[in-house]
């Protein structure tokens, strides 16, 4: 039998057995009903004395009631140039930010920055910041090792692979590539009626860059070239070579913008700005080919006018695809079939203006979407059988929010 050694005592072990029983449940519980930690990037308000000033901008951490989805306890955790992309790495001890308008001095270019996270108090401690290799980053990625660090710098046109060092830190840029060719049309021809979305034409913006599941390959997609690249990436030297193709090409204007394997792998789907439409892709995981399968609007029948697509989201399960539209401030679900084909179900309104980038807790029961223009962040819970969103009432003061990431 235990002995209770404060008292000195034998503890009858169905006793123990009942301690030990109930210490687990509580402890269960207790991780059921903590909060989840959720940092925002905020791009601040135009400040209206100065009109290229912002104001109000950082990186903020909320807690969030798992129960309710509602976000609290708001607490400013850093000072980031226009954090327009989060990256966590998979033990969530180091945190990667795309700082958009932050320069290091003397380098004509944005910066990416990492930072160590504590996990009690959510606090961000700065480990060191360098220079995103061009001007305007907007996304980063980690390759699923956690040694390489992907940058798209948008307004520069380019995308650069860092090493990530095992204290967290960035360590040298190891590629640098320049997207280069024609642009396309101003207007998407493949846009709705009447559509005037007009992102940017005149020279290359690289917008996003991920690696695939496997860590073989690295895509990226230039918004002006109408280009989705395949990169053959050499793990050793952490270097970009072009695959064969090296890109596939969309229809003039259209603007990709955001992509999202399937969970299987066997599927991409790329969401395009400008013409406000979603494309699948057949993956070849082996050679890093893509076979165009359809291509949907996320607008709903019959619209006519200007909207810019922005988000793409997968759920966990592989079900469902959610798909943001800024002017029409809605999110479109879609639903993913056995073959990997989309089918239109519904759209939700987002409460907000101009919804730039939303996200699911680590649950999936709630979506939090960043409505730029409304300076607030909006929360849905997620019906997980129909795909449904249900708008819960709830809104979150921050200037400006550009990204959302869950802890």
């Amino acid at each position: 039998m235990p002995v209770n050694a404060r008292a000195g005592s034998v503890i009858p072990r169905r006793s123990f057995l009942k301690s030990a029983a109930a210490l687990s449940l509580y402890r269960t519980i207790d991780a059921a009903t903590s909060p989840v930690r959720a940092y925002v990037g905020a791009y601040g308000s135009p400040d209206v004395a100065h009109a290229s000033a912002q104001s109000d901008g950082g990186i903020f951490v909320f807690d969030m009631d798992r129960r309710s989805g509602e976000l609290g306890q708001q607490k400013f955790v850093a000072d980031s140039g226009g954090p327009s992309w989060f990256a966590v790495d998979r033990s969530k001890k180091f945190l990667y930010v795309a700082n958009e308008t932050a320069k290091v001095p003397g380098v004509p270019a944005g910066s990416v920055s990492a930072y160590g996270v504590n996990a009690t108090s959510g606090d961000l401690t700065l480990l060191n910041t360098v220079s995103s290799g061009g001007r305007g980053p907007v996304y980063i990625s980690l390759h699923p090792s956690g040694q390489f660090l992907f940058v798209a710098n948008y307004a520069g046109g380019s995308v650069a692979v860092f090493r990530v060092e095992a204290d967290g830190k960035l360590g040298g840029m190891t590629d640098r590539k320049e997207d280069a060719g024609t642009p396309g049309s101003n207007r998407a021809v493949s846009g709705p009626p009447g559509s005037f979305a007009i992102s940017g034409h005149e020279r290359p913006h690289a917008h996003m860059v991920a690696p695939d599941p496997a860590g073989r390959f690295v895509l990226s997609t230039d918004l002006a070239l109408d280009r989705l690249y395949v990169w053959r990436l050499n793990t050793n030297l952490g270097t970009l070579g072009p695959n064969d193709p090296p890109f596939i090409t969309f229809p003039s204007g259209d603007g990709p913008r955001h992509f999202q394997f399937h969970p299987t792998g066997r599927w991409l789907y790329s969401l395009q700005e400008e013409s406000s439409t979603l494309a699948a892709f057949e993956y070849d995981a082996q050679l890093g080919k893509l076979a165009l399968k359809q291509t949907l609007s996320t607008l709903p029948k019959g619209f006519t006018g200007t909207s810019f697509a922005s988000e793409l989201l997968l759920s966990k399960d592989g079900r469902f695809a959610y798909a943001g539209n800024r002017l029409h401030d809605s999110i479109a679900c879609f639903a993913i079939g056995k073959d990997g084909k989309l089918t239109w179900l519904r759209e939700t309104w987002t409460a907000g203006d101009y919804p730039r980038n939303f996200s699911f807790d680590p649950s999936g029961a709630f979506l939090f979407s960043c409505n730029q223009r409304g300076d607030a962040l909006t929360s849905f819970r997620v019906n997980k059988k129909s795909g449904e969103l249900k708008f819960t009432g709830q809104y979150t003061p921050v200037a400006g929010p550009a990204a959302v990431l869950f802890l």
